[in-house]
């Protein structure tokens, strides 16, 4: 009984999006004023909208809710129209029978966005929602004008993800919450995206993560390389949760991407014209 006290424990540490939350004047994730419910092949997801402006998607982790992003919504609210939802299986989103696939929560967001006439959006996505939030990219293209994917791996493995975090998840079946099981096991077995639909991917994406991250750094930058239009930035001395753990990087990083023409310079570029001036 201790020990499985002790794996629930440490899995829920780890892996539920639940961070460090303050106290909000506004319910966010369970607002009757700005939330609403749509079907999506019969399974309703929970949205709030708040803020005018730009659509930004807010995408949240395994475990975690629209109260997940508490302190960020009224931040971004001032400037942009923001959508909050809380994934199948999460918050108030009801769940299904079978097992959980990122490509059905990706499809979720691509209905919802129809269903409220957004043509493309702004996405943050964290952990399960950032590799939504690639899903996104290359299967709908037209929905994402620029992605933030922080914390995301493309395959489920020990290649990806830190070794002693595979094998914790592998214990699953011991845990006696019969949901978070069912998110537990989405994380053991899925995603299974290939390197070549990475290539796909037509929007700016920022790819960011810590240096002491569940995710292993050089997945990260494997992930960073497949994309064509892409960014890189690894938060130091941080681990899966760098932006409370650091919070100025981590805004300083967010607001470059968002808010300044996106940008890929080359070294290599500059020195050819340095070099074509020198050498005659």
């Amino acid at each position: 009984m201790l020990q499985r006290t002790n794996i629930l424990f440490v899995t829920l540490s780890l892996f539920i999006a639940i961070y460090g939350k303050t106290q909000n004047t506004i319910p966010y994730g369970n607002n009757p004023g700005a939330g609403k419910y749509f079907s999506a092949n019969g399974t309703k997801i929970y949205y709030e909208i708040y803020g005018q402006g730009q659509p930004f998607l807010l995408l949240h982790g395994n475990g975690g809710s629209i109260a997940s992003r508490s302190n960020t919504i009224g931040m971004l609210s001032r400037k942009y129209k923001v959508i909050a939802v809380d994934s199948r299986c999460h918050g108030k989103s009801d769940c299904m029978a079978g097992e959980l696939d990122y490509d059905i929560m990706a499809n979720d967001i691509y209905l919802l966005l129809n269903e409220i006439h957004v043509d493309s959006a702004f996405i943050w996505g964290h952990s399960d929602g950032a590799i939504i939030g690639l899903i996104m990219a290359y299967k709908h293209p037209e929905k994402v004008k620029k992605l933030l994917a922080t914390g995301a791996n493309i395959i489920p493995d020990s290649t990806a993800l830190q070794p002693e975090l595979v094998e914790m998840m592998k214990m699953y079946p011991r845990i006696t919450d019969t949901l978070m099981q069912k998110r537990i096991k989405l994380m053991v077995f899925h995603p299974n995206i290939q390197w070549e639909q990475l290539t796909r991917i037509k929007a700016p994406v920022l790819i960011m993560a810590g240096d002491r991250d569940a995710v292993r750094n050089e997945h990260t930058l494997r992930i960073f390389e497949a994309i064509p239009n892409s960014q890189l930035c690894i938060i130091p001395g941080a681990t899966h949760f760098f932006f409370d753990e650091q919070p100025g990087l981590f805004n300083y990083c967010f607001t470059n991407f968002f808010e300044k023409p996106f940008q890929m310079p080359s070294t290599v570029e500059i020195m050819r014209k340095v070099a074509s001036q020198m050498i005659k």
